[in-house]
C-alpha cells in the first residue's frame, strides 16, 4: 500500500507545492496587516518577539481546532468504515482511471453492458456506441409510441458504467410486472423517455441520466435515427425486424439496415477517431454488433483508425443466429459484412463450463488456428455463475492486458496514448 501512496504523492506534488507556496505568500501578507493593526490599536506593552509568539500560538490553536473538527466530521467515516489503506487505494484507483486508455466499445444487449462493467475499473475514458435497431419489448413499445430511440440497451450500459451500484441502479433496472400500460416497462426506460421530453433531445437525456447515476464514461447511439434490421436467410427468404429475426429457422446469410445511408452519430465518429483501443462485442452477432458496423460513417471511421481493434467472441452460440458457429465463423461473418481488417485481435474463451441447454445454445466451437487477418487470444473469461456469459472482471483484465502488450510492441501506439 505504501508504494501506491508514494505514486499518488508524486502525481500530486506539483499542486501541493503550488498550494503551499500560495499559503506562505498569504501568510506573509496577513502578518504584515496584523503588525500594522497592532501598531495602531495595541500599545507596545510586550516586546516584539513575544507579540509574534502570541500570534503564532493563536494561529496554531485555530489550525488544531480545524483539524479536530474535520476529524469529528470525517474521521469515523474514513477510519471506521474505510480505513487509511482503503482510502489510499481509492485515491490511487481514481487517478489511474482518469489517465486510463481511451476505449470505444461497440455493440448492444447484455454483452456490451458486461464488458463495460469490467472496463470501468481500469479507465474513465470509455465511449459506448450502441445499436438503435432494437424493436422488441419495452424499448420497441416506446419506439413505436413515442418515436424514441430504443432505450433498453442504453439503460443497461448506464447502469454498467455507474458509480452508483445501490438502490438507484436497482431502480433503473426495475421492471413493472403489472399495471395497465406499465407492465413490461422498466423504470429506466420510462425515465429516459421522460428526460427526453423534458430536455428536448435523446442525447441530452442520456447526459442527464449519466449525471444521476454518476456514470464514468460516455454513451452515444451509433446512428442519429432509428434503424430497421432485415435478414436474408440461407433459404433466400427475408425477415424484417430485429426482434423477429431469431424466431425463424434457418441460418442467416446476411443482414441489412434501413435506411442504408443512415447517418452516424458525430459523437461516435469522434470517439473512434480519438480511440486508443476499439472493442467490438460481446453481443448477438447479427442483431447487436453488425447493425452498428453497417452504418457507413462508423465503418469509414473504423477503416481509418490505427487503434487496435479487438473482437470479443461470444461464449455460447445463439438460437436462430449462430447455431453451430465456431470462433472463425463469427469473425468471417463480421468481415463479410464490413472489411477484412475489422478486427486485429480476437478474444475467445478457452474454459467452457457446462450450462443448461434450455435455449438451444451450445458452446462456441474453438478456432482451427488460422484466423484470417487477426491474432487469436484465448483466456478463461467465462462467468462461473452464468456459464453462457462472460465474467466482467476476467474479460476486462484480458482486454487491458492485450492493450498494454500491443502498446509495448507498437511505438506508434505508445506515442498516440501520450499525446
Amino acid at each position: 500500500m505504501l508504494w501506491k501512496l508514494l505514486r499518488v504523492g508524486i502525481r500530486l506534488k506539483r499542486w501541493l507545492l503550488i498550494g503551499s507556496f500560495g499559503i506562505s505568500v498569504c501568510s506573509i501578507g496577513l502578518a504584515f496587516v496584523l503588525k500594522n493593526v497592532f501598531d495602531i490599536f495595541v500599545p507596545d506593552f510586550l516586546p516584539w518577539h513575544l507579540e509574534g509568539l502570541l500570534i503564532s500560538v493563536a494561529g496554531v490553536s485555530m489550525v488544531l481546532l480545524a483539524l479536530y473538527g474535520l476529524y469529528r466530521s470525517l474521521g469515523p467515516l474514513v477510519l471506521r468504515y474505510q480505513g487509511f489503506d482503503s482510502l489510499t487505494h481509492n485515491i490511487y484507483t481514481r487517478r489511474m482511471r482518469e489517465s486510463g486508455p481511451r476505449v470505444v466499445a461497440i455493440g448492444g444487449g447484455t454483452g456490451l453492458s458486461t464488458l463495460l462493467k469490467g472496463l470501468k475499473t481500469y479507465t474513465d475514458n470509455i465511449t459506448a456506441v450502441i445499436t438503435v435497431a432494437d424493436d422488441g419489448g419495452s424499448s420497441g413499445r416506446l419506439r413505436r409510441e413515442l418515436g424514441l430511440l430504443p432505450p433498453g440497451d442504453f439503460r443497461n450500459c448506464l447502469v454498467a458504467l455507474s458509480e452508483e451500484e445501490g438502490v438507484v441502479a436497482d431502480l433503473f433496472q426495475y421492471r413493472f410486472d403489472q399495471g395497465n400500460g406499465l407492465k413490461g416497462h422498466s423504470f429506466g426506460n420510462l425515465f429516459i423517455a421522460a428526460m427526453t421530453d423534458v430536455t428536448g433531445s435523446f442525447e441530452e437525456a442520456l447526459y442527464e441520466s449519466s449525471r444521476v447515476l454518476a456514470v464514468h464514461g460516455r454513451i452515444v447511439p451509433a446512428a442519429i435515427s432509428h434503424l430497421t434490421l432485415t435478414a436474408k436467410l440461407t433459404d433466400g427468404s427475408l425477415v424484417s425486424g430485429e426482434s423477429t429475426i431469431t424466431n425463424h429457422d434457418g441460418g442467416i446469410e446476411r443482414v441489412m439496415i434501413e435506411p442504408e445511408d443512415s447517418v452516424a452519430h458525430p459523437g461516435a465518429i469522434g470517439a473512434i477517431d480519438d480511440a486508443e483501443m476499439i472493442v467490438i462485442g460481446p453481443g448477438s452477432l447479427y442483431t447487436s454488433l453488425v447493425p452498428n458496423l453497417l452504418v457507413s460513417g462508423i465503418a469509414r471511421a473504423l477503416r481509418r483508425s490505427t487503434a487496435p481493434k479487438i473482437y470479443v467472441c461470444n461464449v455460447a452460440t445463439e438460437r436462430g443466429e449462430t447455431e453451430g458457429y465456431s470462433v472463425d465463423d463469427h469473425l468471417l461473418a463480421l468481415q463479410r459484412h464490413t472489411f477484412p481488417a475489422i478486427a486485429d485481435i480476437v478474444v475467445a474463451n478457452n474454459h467452457p463450463l457446462p450450462f443448461a441447454n434450455d435455449a438451444g445454445a451450445a458452446h462456441v466451437l474453438p478456432s482451427n488456428g488460422a484466423l484470417p487477418n487477426a491474432e487469436m487470444v484465448t483466456a478463461d473469461i467465462v462467468d462461473r455463475d452464468h456459464p453462457m456469459r462472460h465474467d466482467p472482471s476476467k474479460l476486462a483484465e484480458t482486454i487491458i492486458d492485450v492493450y498494454h502488450r500491443r502498446r509495448t510492441l507498437s511505438p506508434n501506439l505508445a506515442t498516440r496514448s501520450h499525446r
